[in-house]
């Protein structure tokens, strides 16, 4: 049974120099990079790798990646002045990235495979391979969420996370703060507040 996820009221602004983080989840490669390792194929998860009991379809959104997030929801990230930029032909598939004009940061970029990756089962499989960063983050919504990359680069205040959709696809968020807070705040909390408005706006549209 779905349960509601809610969003703050108010807006978070979980990346830009003002923000401060909500209370409504606890909680990489580079920016356009989706989670699936190259020429992972779609398979089963194994015993400790967690389950998507509703999966979500993607085909859709996959069409128009700015859908993935609304204007409202984009603001509550990053700010009022937080415009997208979509790219449907991206080496790593369909995508939206959301910044601030004339800023390198903060950003939020989500990734959508063009086929199925394999699910949050090639997350964990590429572990000490592909991925030398593999932590699995609390579920948003009984979704699971795992921190995931080539290097750990938190401490540059970059995160990125790979939300499980189905038990074959995974969906790549990527946060990255503003130089303000870098070290100040930890950028998967970031990462996490997108995912779970990635999520509702999906789960809505489904």
């Amino acid at each position: 049974m779905r349960r509601s996820i809610v969003l703050a009221a108010a807006a978070t602004l979980v990346l830009s120099a003002c923000s401060s983080p909500t209370n409504n989840g606890t909680p990489t490669p580079t920016s356009g990079s989706s989670p699936g390792p190259s020429g992972s194929t779609a398979q089963t998860p194994g015993p400790d790798v967690p389950k998507v009991a509703e999966p979500l379809n993607l085909t859709q959104v996959k069409q128009t990646p700015c859908n993935a997030l609304t204007n409202k929801q984009a603001e509550e990230l990053l700010g009022s002045n937080a415009v997208p930029k979509e790219s449907l032909d991206g080496a790593a598939g369909p995508s939206c990235m959301w910044s601030i004009p004339a800023t390198s940061r903060p950003l939020v970029d989500v990734i959508f495979g063009r086929s199925p990756d394999g699910g949050t089962a090639s997350v964990y499989k590429a572990k000490g391979g592909t991925y030398k960063l593999v932590e699995p983050l609390a579920s948003v919504d009984g979704y699971p969420l795992t921190v995931y990359g080539t290097k750990d680069e938190r401490p540059s205040g970059k995160c990125s996370v790979a939300l499980g959709a189905s038990d074959t696809e995974t969906i790549g968020i990527v946060a990255e703060q503003s130089t303000t807070n870098i070290g100040k705040k930890d950028p998967c909390d970031a990462a996490r507040e997108a995912a779970i408005r990635v999520l509702a706006t999906i789960r809505g549209g489904n």
